[in-house]
Parts: C-alpha cells; sequence; structure tokens
C-alpha cells in the first residue's frame, strides 16, 4: 500500500538542482541491437576480480560464465550473448582516469544462443534455503545497480547477532538528467516486487519499504499497481520530497526510518538493507528464470543526443554504438560522462563499454569546467549544502596538505562524493576531486600496510621454519652423536670382555695341558 500520512524524516543540507528528466521520458525504453563487438571487462564490481576461464578463439553461449569468482567479495561475468571470443586484452574502461583494464572481446553471431548456460531455475523460492538462492545470486553476477556494484550475494549474507528488520528499495533516483529507474518502474513494476519478495525470504525482514521521489507519479502509480496485485501486506511505496541527494543509500534510509548509519558502518548495523530496484529486478531472473545479469537500463540524454531516450543495453556494447541508436549525437556533443552531471565520470574513448554501473550515458555540448578555482573565502556554504553533516572545507585543507590521519578522524570515509559542496562553492574548488584524492591515498596506504604486513609475516615464518629446521637438525646431530657414542663404548666393552675371555680360556687350557706332579717312587 502506499503511505501517504508515514512520518519522514528531513536530512541536513542537500540542493534543488533542474531536474532535465522529462526529456528522456517521452517514449518507452526498448532493447538495443547487438554491436557488432562487444568489450566485457572482467571487474564490474566493487571487489576482487574474478579468474578468466576462457580463451581467444573459443566459441560462447549466451549467459556462459566467461569469469569465475575466486573470493567472497567478487561476481562471476559472463558472456552478454553468443559468439566468439577474438582477445582477452586491456582496452578502455569507465574510470575517472581513463585508464584501461583486462577484458574479454566477443564478437556475436547473431544467434543469442543460451545453449545450456542457464543457471537453475527457482519459481517456488519459498521451498529452496536461502543459502542456495544467495549462491545463486552469486553465481549471476548481481551486483548494486545503483552505482556502488558491491556484490549483492554478500548483502544478502545477513549475521545472526544483525537482523534485518527493514528492507528498502531505492527508487528515488535524485540526481538530474537520469531517468532509467524511472521507466524501469513504469514498465517492470511486477518484477521489480518479484524480486523484492525473493530478498524477503532470504533476508526475513519484517517490510519492505519502496522509497521513490514524488516526482516520479507515474512510477509510483506503477509500483503500487504491482505491490495490490502482489497481495503482499509487508511491501510499502512512499513517496518522498525531490532534494538532491535523497536517492543515497544513508540518506534514503534515514528519510524513510528515521535511523542514521553509524560513520564507517554500514545499514545492516541498524537492521536496515538497501537495494536499488534495478537490483531487485535483476535477483529476480537470476533466480526465478535463472537468468546471469547480462543487461540494463540506461539513460541516454543531453543536449549532445538527438534523441534522448532509456534503452536496455548489453553489458560490453561501446558507448558510441549506444548513441548512434539514440538518433547520433549533435555536432556541438563534446563531453561524454558515464552518470549524471554531480557524480558521474567523464569517459575519454567512444569505445569505452557500457557496465553494470553505468546508468547514464549523458553526452553535453559544453567542455569541462575551465573556471580556475580561487582561494577557500571560508563562507560556509559547502557545510550547508552537506546532506551527511561533514566540514568539507576542513577536509579540503586536510586533503591539500595530504594530512590524511586528520581527514581520516574527520570521517572523510562517510563522504559520498555527492558533489553539493563543489557545486555551491563560489571559489569553484574541486572538492570532490581532492577528496577522492585523498580516499585513494588512505586506501593506497591501507593495502600497503596489509601487503607488509603478510610479506613481515612471511618473513617471520620463514625465519621460524629456518630456525626449527636449524633445531631439528641440531637435536639429530646430538641424537646420532650419542647413538655412536653408546655404539662405540659397547663395542670397546664388548672387546674387552671378548679378550678377557680369551685370556681366561687360555689360561684354562694351559692349565690342562700341565703334567700332574706326585711324590717319589720305590722299586
Amino acid at each position: 500500500m502506499i503511505q501517504t500520512l508515514r512520518k519522514l524524516w528531513r536530512n541536513p543540507g542537500g540542493l534543488h538542482l533542474a531536474e532535465n528528466k522529462d526529456v528522456s521520458t517521452q517514449c518507452p525504453s526498448r532493447q538495443i541491437p547487438l554491436a557488432t563487438q562487444l568489450v566485457i571487462p572482467l571487474l564490474q564490481h566493487a571487489g576482487d576480480k574474478p579468474k578468466v576461464m576462457v580463451h581467444a578463439g573459443d566459441y560462447v553461449y549466451k549467459g556462459q560464465t566467461l569469469a569465475v569468482a575466486q573470493s567472497n567479495n567478487s561476481v562471476n561475468v559472463h558472456a552478454t550473448t553468443s559468439g566468439t571470443i577474438t582477445t582477452i586484452e586491456a582496452r578502455p574502461v569507465a574510470h575517472p582516469s581513463g585508464l584501461h583494464d583486462l577484458c574479454v572481446v566477443l564478437i556475436p553471431d547473431g544467434k543469442d544462443d543460451w545453449g545450456d548456460a542457464r543457471l537453475p531455475t527457482y519459481p517456488h523460492y519459498t521451498e529452496i534455503d536461502p543459502a542456495i538462492l544467495r549462491q545463486q545470486v552469486k553465481a549471476a553476477g548481481v551486483v548494486g545497480m545503483g552505482g556502488a556494484v558491491f556484490p549483492s550475494a554478500v548483502k544478502l549474507n545477513v549475521r545472526p547477532d544483525k537482523p534485518i528488520r527493514t528492507l528498502i528499495l531505492n527508487g528515488a533516483e535524485c540526481e538530474p538528467y537520469i531517468t532509467c529507474d524511472d521507466m524501469l518502474m513504469r514498465e517492470q513494476a511486477a518484477e521489480i516486487i518479484a524480486g523484492a519478495q525473493v530478498m524477503m525470504h532470504i533476508v526475513k525482514p519484517q517490510e519492505c519499504l519502496i522509497g521513490v521521489e514524488d516526482n516520479k507519479p507515474l512510477a509510483i502509480a506503477a509500483i503500487q499497481a504491482a505491490i495490490t496485485a502482489s497481495q503482499d501486506p509487508r511491501i510499502q511505496v512512499i513517496a518522498v520530497p525531490t532534494i538532491y541527494p535523497s536517492g543515497g543509500a544513508k540518506q534514503l534510509t534515514f528519510i524513510l526510518t528515521g535511523k542514521e548509519v553509524p560513520s564507517g558502518g554500514r545499514s545492516s548495523d541498524i537492521g536496515v538493507l538497501c537495494n536499488n530496484v534495478a537490483t531487485a529486478r535483476a535477483i529476480y531472473h537470476a533466480v526465478v528464470h535463472g537468468e546471469p545479469s547480462l543487461s540494463r537500463y540506461v539513460t541516454v540524454t543531453g543536449n549532445g543526443i538527438t534523441q534522448p531516450c532509456n534503452l536496455e543495453i548489453p553489458f560490453g556494447t561501446p558507448i558510441s554504438h549506444v548513441a548512434a541508436h539514440a538518433g547520433g549525437t549533435t555536432p556541438q556533443a563534446k563531453r561524454w560522462r558515464m552518470g549524471g552531471p554531480m557524480m558521474g565520470i567523464t569517459l575519454r574513448d567512444p569505445a569505452t563499454p557500457i557496465v553494470k554501473a553505468m546508468n547514464c550515458l549523458l553526452v553535453n555540448d559544453e567542455l569541462e569546467n575551465t573556471q580556475p578555482a580561487m582561494p577557500c573565502i571560508r563562507c560556509g556554504r559547502c557545510t550547508d549544502a552537506c546532506p551527511t553533516s561533514l566540514l568539507p572545507q576542513q577536509l579540503y585543507w586536510f586533503a591539500r596538505a595530504k594530512e590524511f590521519d586528520k581527514a581520516k578522524t574527520h570521517h572523510l570515509s562517510d563522504c559520498i562524493e555527492c558533489g553539493c559542496c563543489e557545486y555551491v562553492c563560489p571559489s569553484h574548488i574541486p572538492l570532490v576531486s581532492y577528496y577522492r584524492f585523498a580516499k585513494a591515498e588512505i586506501r593506497a596506504e591501507r593495502d600497503a600496510k596489509v601487503k607488509a604486513d603478510l610479506a613481515r609475516e612471511r618473513h617471520e615464518f620463514h625465519q621460524e621454519r629456518l630456525e626449527r629446521a636449524k633445531r631439528e637438525k641440531a637435536e639429530k646431530l646430538a641424537k646420532h652423536k650419542e647413538q655412536a657414542q653408546t655404539n662405540t663404548d659397547d663395542g670397546k666393552k664388548a672387546a674387552i670382555q671378548a679378550a678377557l675371555d680369551r685370556a681366561k680360556a687360555k689360561k684354562a687350557e694351559a692349565a690342562a695341558a700341565a703334567p700332574t706332579t706326585s711324590g717319589d717312587t720305590t722299586a
């Protein structure tokens, strides 16, 4: 049911921004034709890279596993269609620095043939052990599709001492231009609700709250209709005020529950699990239909796109192919971004592929902001705008001075990089870039420490093994020496005894051989 009287809480800060959303919602979404070449990155999630299981020249089916997770903090990667692998090499990927990473290059055969690559299906999942369903979600490569791309199976693995009371589905979609979740809720509401029910079977919450900003009335109506059809009283859709960044997981959690995620903690610490609506749909397809995560809704929009729209796009599709099927680009198109104008990253190569994190391809006719940064005037606007009650100005000084320990104590890790502080800064300081730099350095320090600790442990173990071997060798030699000495002493005693025995025997023989003497005799 829809809750109109439910109490909502207000986050600090935030901004009312020009939405620019209507332009991409004027027509239904559609599936994009396959590109002539798909470039599928191995690392499309937050975590460890999976191990490649295929080789150049292999024919693969749609949904076939290309790379297998080697840890809990990883997921499988799959072929998004059938075809032949031509190479496995570093290609341009969606990254703030324009880096290359290992990708599987696939030439589709146009058949879209599944073969026997589908996973097991669980239409009656309520009869299945949640542990089996979590493994299915991992095998299907499902990750958070709201942008964080954290492996979903890990989030669904609830600790017994931290039960989940509230499952939140995030349909707020607060950033300007982006409408893929809006269109997904309008068109696939039943699958979203079914995915919510799968998750509820796995984590056993008491309720499921679907938060949607109140600027999406058609999406809210579609979700409400799907809830009514499901006849599940545990699920509610709640309209929340439209303000950026209410779609942040911590922000939406507070708006709906009044509970604040602890600094450095997770929502599960307060009995809440938050997932994106697109993630719910992906989980439904993985569990009920045995389909890996192969595609997603993507908003293709901006001044540089001729026909803004929403497309369902297979992972690995080059962004140039995507733009071509959105009417092409305008002559003024200069800046390509993954994501929205606030939190998105610039894409430098038109061959960059669509990945699981890409909810929007934004093409604008303006270049990066080249306005020079001026000194901070300590106006405090950044502090007023911050939705997590941080001190952006102070974090900027710490990051600039490379005082990372101080940045950590001022809760840099709680920064969601929403860009509100940077947006209102009259000095045009690229604050988010400084925060990302500081976070990267802190991660590098942490990783270096982990490696150093591991190297030290290995060295200490090696030294202990050498010392143990040395001790064992010395003990063995001492034992051999003692044994040898014992054997020598015993041999000497035996030889002496033998000599004594021989001497005694000879003496006895001599005594026996001597003539017998007697008294004088008479004739």
